[in-house]
């Protein structure tokens, strides 16, 4: 609300600035229908009625599914406060129980940076509500949880906040954080929610489930992770690579000499690689896919999301080629591969 008339704010985010603009009306239909036919080939909509999730064919015409609404009404005032999923000041069981807030709802200093990373996420996984039946229980695994901060934050986010009904099971290495997480999660009532110890190659529970997460799995159990949710045929795939170390001494190419030589230009060269690979493999198996910042720089350098939803892709063959010609280009042959198998070498063959 500016000057008591009601704007529409487009923001625009580029490599180095971020723009805005707020519009009236009728400017902002006609912005949402140029972006739609010039730059975008899909939008998720979310009005205080209904969602929409609009999927524009080549030929240009729209394709719009409807459903129930999943945010709540927003302050318009153009000074607002930031709002997060999780707000200082409402005591939040689970964040008091990890110290990251006191018991009367005040964040702790030191731990202002985490509050901001779990807000972050949840921000991500609300994009995510579109693509999970609330008529069913959503079985969720998340491979590799560590201390599970993010774990309890998604399951208070969906159970207590959404009205979810939620399987959601973390999984991790380690005997006393499995110890650990157990125990908080009873002391939270938190009763769907279970940690088990493991990895994720030896994981064989399910059979299927509606959302996987991988944070932070090293190396190449990234790639492990990402082949067992399409397998079980998971609608919503979270990631987030760390360690990439496998293309690091594979990697040729006579063209990229001049940064190949840099051992530390060449090991982030070939983390983007890796990712670059995963995000192609995804879109490959049926997912449509993204690529986003976790959180910024200053609080870790791992900070690439890969987020993907299955949905029917229309250009696989291109991105086989691409595919294809990326690696021959690079002269690799990845272990993501390997970890999916015959599913994934019949579609490039």
């Amino acid at each position: 609300m500016i000057k008591n008339e009601l704007k529409q704010q487009f923001e625009y985010i580029y490599d180095k600035n971020v723009e805005h603009k707020n519009l009236n009306k009728l400017d902002s239909i006609n912005e949402i229908d140029n972006l739609l036919q010039t730059y975008f080939k899909q939008a998720l909509i979310n009005t205080l009625e209904s969602d929409y999730h609009i999927l524009v064919s080549k030929s240009g015409v729209a394709k719009i599914n409807k459903k129930a609404a999943t945010k709540k009404f927003e302050e318009i005032s153009h000074n607002r406060k930031k709002k997060y999923i999780l707000n200082e000041g409402e005591v939040t069981s689970f964040l008091v129980e990890l110290g990251i807030m006191t018991a009367d709802g005040k964040v702790i200093n030191s731990k202002y940076d985490k509050f901001k990373q779990i807000n972050r996420y949840l921000e991500l996984v609300s994009d995510c509500i579109p693509y999970l039946d609330k008529n069913k229980t959503i079985r969720i695994i998340d491979f590799g949880c560590g201390k599970a901060y993010l774990t309890f934050a998604l399951y208070d986010f969906l159970v207590l906040k959404m009205g979810y009904n939620v399987e959601i099971v973390g999984l991790d290495l380690k005997e006393n954080v499995i110890n650990f997480c157990s125990n908080l999660a009873k002391k939270l009532n938190f009763d769907d929610l279970r940690f088990v110890q493991g990895d994720i190659k030896g994981f064989n529970e399910f059979k299927n489930a509606d959302m996987v997460i991988s944070l932070h799995a090293c190396n190449t159990a990234t790639d492990d992770a990402l082949a067992t949710a399409v397998n079980w045929g998971a609608k919503v795939i979270l990631a987030v690579p760390c360690c990439q170390h496998e293309l690091l001494k594979k990697i040729k190419n006579k063209k990229m000499v001049p940064m190949l030589k840099y051992g530390i230009i060449k090991e982030k060269l070939s983390s983007l690689l890796t990712d670059s690979l995963r995000a192609n493999v995804l879109e490959i198996m049926g997912y449509r896919t993204q690529v986003l910042e976790f959180i910024d720089m200053e609080h870790t350098p791992k900070n690439i999301m890969i987020r993907a939803f299955f949905e029917e892709i229309s250009n696989v063959d291109k991105v086989v080629e691409e595919y294809k010609e990326f690696k021959k280009e690079w002269q690799i042959s990845p272990y993501i591969e390997e970890a999916f198998g015959k599913g994934l070498t019949s579609k490039l063959e």
